[in-house]
């Protein structure tokens, strides 16, 4: 997978940058859906959570030292 293995090449503060913008916009397009404004994207929720998980994947992964 490319995004993948575009995430693995980022730093720790990177990830951690990356990964609460994810969640920023996450908590935006829940509040559009949730308010009935129509979405540009209706898979978009869908590919932020799996991103989401793939950082958070990684983080723990390199916490235990399998880099």
């Amino acid at each position: 997978m490319k995004a993948v293995k575009q995430l693995r090449e980022l730093k720790d503060e990177e990830l951690n940058k990356r990964l609460s913008e994810l969640k920023l916009e996450l908590l935006k397009e829940q509040g559009n859906v949730r308010m009935g404004r129509p979405t540009k994207n209706s898979g978009r929720i869908k590919q932020i959570k799996k991103t989401i998980a793939r950082i958070l994947t990684i983080k723990q992964e390199r916490k235990r030292g399998k880099k």
